[in-house]
């Protein structure tokens, strides 16, 4: 048996851009996703998920081909891909579980298929870089969802903070420690590939505003890397306002909020009153979490819970994918 972990994400900048060949910044999350994989005797995969309220799901060999449920869809999927792509079959036991809600958009579903296939390389001794692992597991989400950039397998795989180029064409892991960071999630949960569809309607009907929007946004990166660098909070926090500005101008989904919404408005609002450097949405918008930057990290989680958010209680994980134990 064999027993797995990664981190989760939340993105620091660059959100939408980052899937039009634009870099982002994305930092891993402490709160973890692990993954146990063993090989049994029967044609079939087991697969428990308490998080997602799945016990005693099975699936035969055969069938991996067909739907699965969503709950399960990503575990499955990587599971096939491993298979067809180094020509193995077996029978599995698998089980996962997570440190946090598949609620708060920390990127569960990436995690969990980066652990799958990390955990299936080791109990099938097949030997997998860390760019091979991203490069299956992109694929992987990219069968099931059709659309991404892949920085959140890259934040599970890698850890840390992260800057990053579509496609894993630049995975650049950062030397940047001590970020006073906040988190709130919205109570809203959001669908990142229906958001990034939305989004690509709107582009399609007017490239020239995105191609433009896409690319203030890749200037704010680059401003943020080198500050972030520097330990720079203020002006960092001051390119997440800047960031957030351009998101909510966006022509989808919302005419009034863009990709942002009405409860992250507020969040950022009383985060900034409570003496926050800056905040922003994290990731495709419309829910999920905010992010804020201030060194009065009570005082932010407080207004942050009195709005109506929840205070999500999580550092960076300098610690990306690895092996739990190996029994």
């Amino acid at each position: 048996m064999i027993k797995v972990s990664a981190p989760g994400k939340l993105m620091l900048f660059g959100e939408h851009a980052v899937v039009y060949n634009r870099p982002c910044l994305v930092a891993a999350v402490s709160q973890r996703l692990f993954v146990e994989v063993e090989k049994n005797s029967e044609n079939k995969i087991l697969l428990d998920a308490p998080q997602m309220k799945v016990s005693d799901f099975a699936v035969s060999l055969t069938d991996l081909d067909k739907e699965q449920p969503k709950e399960v869809r990503f575990v499955l999927e990587a599971v096939k891909n491993f298979f067809r792509k180094y020509n193995i079959e077996s029978g599995l036991k698998i089980k996962t579980e997570s440190q946090f809600s598949a609620e708060y958009g920390f990127g569960s579903s990436s995690a969990v298929t980066v652990c799958t296939i990390k955990a299936l390389s080791e109990i099938f001794e097949v030997k997998m870089a860390e760019k091979e692992i991203f490069d299956l597991s992109y694929k992987t989400v990219l069968d099931i969802q059709g659309v991404g950039s892949g920085f959140d397998i890259a934040a599970a795989i890698y850890g840390g903070v992260i800057y990053f180029l579509t496609g894993g064409k630049r995975i650049e892991p950062l030397e940047i420690k001590n970020i006073p960071l906040i988190v709130g999630y919205t109570g809203v949960k959001a669908s990142t590939s229906e958001i990034v569809k939305a989004v690509k309607v709107e582009m399609e009907k007017d490239s020239e505003y995105y191609e433009k929007a896409y690319d203030d946004i890749l200037q704010i990166v680059e401003k943020a890397k080198t500050a972030m660098g520097n330990s720079s909070w203020p002006e960092v926090g001051r390119l997440m306002t800047e960031n957030q500005g351009i998101l909510r101008k966006f022509k989808a989904p919302s005419v009034e909020y863009g990709v942002s919404s009405e409860i992250i408005e507020k969040l950022i609002e009383v985060c900034q009153r409570a003496g926050a450097f800056g905040a922003k949405l994290s990731g495709a918008g419309v829910g999920d979490c905010i992010i804020a930057l201030g060194e009065n990290r009570g005082e932010i989680e407080k207004a942050i819970k009195e709005a109506g958010g929840t205070p999500v209680s999580v550092n960076v994980d300098y610690q990306g994918l690895k092996i739990e134990n190996n029994l």
